[in-house]
């Protein structure tokens, strides 16, 4: 198998995507980022349903698209494998048939396609639904019939578009589970698009993420969720995250009109991001007398459960905007509702600081 190697520069209307992707072969990348950051996009542009405007797209020593050459392999010849999120099932085929096709339509006779097929299942635990039609399967087992259609077909790069979206929370579990498995078993590349970062987190060896059009951050799961570099990055992970101007252990913080400063240990000098965990960050109806060295006023403006936890979001005067995770009783204890006008507090040990 080969590896992908991709510069996805396309144009609709005014919205403009430039992204650079590669992704060796028995690998899986998730594009990451929020809704209309163009990741579907990719996906189609990969797939060959949207024309690229600049760029390329290879895979090994085969160019699949090129525009400066006007060269350009349709969709249908591209050994691709695409999963919409709509899962797009063959109404009158059984299941068995269902991954059966794609071999069928690669020249395999019938029963050798079927034979397959049958393996698949097999592998794929899906057995017990091999004579089921679409219209007798769950959503969850819908999902998983499609990823396995295209496993079938053993594509060079298979394409995920947002695999777990609209299931229930049983159904994301399983197939969650069953996405791990089989995608480390698939020798091609691997491409996943998704807004939710736990997806990402545990399916992926690396992760792009995308903000209007462009790549805003690359890297590991876990470099990517120790150090985002975007306020939609850390809030998928579950940070705050603010950027500020670093000189030694103080930060003066970029939001807001007013002059906020951070206080972390160690010693930083210029541009720098900052982030911290919610559970990190303590409230007070008072101004405390505590040993943190980051105390501020506030305003709660909302309040979301959070597992067992309540998330209560505060904004500063002239500051940004934190999350603090407490308990119930805290949220009673304090009387907090949107308006209470609160206290933060915050370690400045608690403070992680890189480069911006």
């Amino acid at each position: 198998m080969s590896a992908l190697d991709a510069l996805v520069r396309t144009s609709l209307g005014n919205f403009d995507l430039d992204v650079a992707l590669r992704v060796e072969a028995g690998m899986v990348v998730a594009v990451l980022g929020p809704n209309g950051a163009g990741k579907s996009t990719v996906l189609r542009v990969l797939a060959g349903l949207q024309p690229l405007t600049a760029g390329h797209v290879r895979l090994g020593e085969r160019v699949l698209e090129a525009p400066a050459t006007g060269h350009r392999v349709s969709a249908q010849h591209r050994g691709t494998g695409l999963v919409p999120q709509e899962s797009m099932l063959f109404p009158h085929l059984t299941v068995l048939d269902q991954v059966a096709f794609g071999r069928r339509h690669q020249g395999l006779s019938r029963t050798a396609a079927r034979a397959e097929a049958q393996e698949w299942l097999e592998r794929t635990g899906l057995r017990d639904l091999a004579v089921r039609r679409p219209d007798q399967l769950s959503g969850g087992q819908a999902r998983r019939v499609a990823i396995t259609r295209a496993l079938a077909t053993r594509p060079r790069m298979l394409l995920l578009d947002e695999p777990l979206a609209a299931l229930d929370v049983r159904a994301v579990l399983e197939l969650r589970t069953f996405l791990h498995r089989h995608l480390r078993d698939h020798s091609g590349v691997t491409v996943l698009v998704t807004h939710d970062a736990l997806d990402a987190m545990v399916l992926a060896d690396d992760l792009v993420v995308l903000d209007h059009g462009a790549v805003v951050q690359r890297g590991t799961p876990g470099d990517v969720a120790r150090r985002p570099r975007s306020a939609h990055v850390a809030a998928l992970v579950g940070l705050n995250l603010v950027r500020g101007n670093a000189d030694g252990d103080r930060i003066r913080l970029d939001a807001g009109a007013g002059e906020v400063d951070l206080v972390a240990t160690g010693s930083h000098r210029g541009a720098v991001f900052a982030s911290f965990r919610p559970g990190a960050v303590s409230l007070h109806v008072a101004q405390p007398q505590v040993s943190a060295r980051n105390v501020w006023p506030g305003s709660v403006t909302g309040l979301t459960p959070h597992g067992d936890m309540v998330r209560v979001e505060v904004v500063m005067p002239g500051g940004p905007t934190v999350l603090a995770d407490v308990t119930p009783l805290a949220v009673a204890d304090l009387e907090l509702v949107p308006g209470t006008s609160v206290w933060v507090s915050l370690k400045a040990t608690e403070v992680q600081v890189y480069d911006a």
